[in-house]
Parts: C-alpha cells; sequence; structure tokens
C-alpha cells in the first residue's frame, strides 16, 4: 500500500503519517525500488491504534507505551489496563480541574452588570483589585 492508501484507510492525513514515522512512533516502512513507502497491514494497525489512543487522550509518550505493548507478543493486558485506568484518573482530575474553573467564570459573570459601564468586576477581580486605580 502506498502512503496514500493507508491515510484513506487509517484516517490520518499523509502528513501525520510522515509525522508518526519521522518520531519513530511507528515501524518504518521499506522502500520500493522507486523511493515510494510501501506499507503493510501492521503499519495500518500500527497507526489505527495511533489514532484512537490520541483520539483518547494519550499522549505521544503515552503512544509509544501502548505501541510497544501493541508490538511485544509476551505482553500483559493487565499492563495495557494499567495504562488506560492511569489515563482515566488524568482525565478525572482534568475534570475537577475544568469544573473549578468554570465555576470560578461563573461566579464572577455573576458579579458583572454586563452593562455599558467601564467598571467591571470581572477585570477588577483578575487584576486583583477592588477599584478602579490609576498608574502613575
Amino acid at each position: 500500500m502506498n502512503i496514500s492508501e493507508v491515510a484513506r484507510r487509517t484516517g490520518l492525513s499523509n502528513k501525520a503519517i510522515r509525522f508518526y514515522e519521522e518520531k519513530r512512533l511507528v515501524t518504518r516502512p521499506l522502500r520500493s525500488d522507486n523511493g515510494y513507502r510501501r506499507y503493510t497491514a501492521r503499519h495500518l494497525e500500527e497507526l489505527t491504534l495511533l489514532r484512537q489512543a490520541r483520539q483518547v487522550g494519550f499522549n505521544l509518550d503515552e503512544c509509544r507505551e501502548m505501541l510497544a505493548l501493541f508490538n511485544d507478543p509476551a505482553r500483559h493486558s493487565a499492563d495495557v489496563k494499567v495504562r488506560t485506568l492511569n489515563k482515566v484518573a488524568e482525565i478525572d482530575a482534568q475534570i475537577k480541574a475544568l469544573n473549578v474553573m468554570r465555576d470560578r467564570l461563573l461566579d464572577l459573570a455573576a458579579t458583572c452588570p454586563g452593562n455599558d459601564s467601564a467598571d467591571c468586576p470581572i477585570i477588577n477581580h483578575l487584576a486583583g483589585c477592588c477599584e478602579h486605580q490609576k498608574i502613575t
């Protein structure tokens, strides 16, 4: 398969595929006599794993670990599960932090009259002041 076919079948762009190759996340494809990359079904699997792992939040280093497990015939599913549950815990922490930020923003918005006045409690609060002060 050529890179265009792989891109079509994996949902990745040619640029993304080359990026993953450059970062050595996927097995390097062999080159044909004319220099074109030749991909196998294994490349499709690796690239699909990468695309889907990225979609659920794994970063490149975590994807590298998942690919190593994928390519390890002696892997243990427990290792994959641990990494997955660690990612879930990380996402839960991010959700909690985002909810705190959301609540803070809603509290700030509730203090603002939202009118034509230049006085804005939101800006004042974010700037750490209670009233406008001229800087001289």
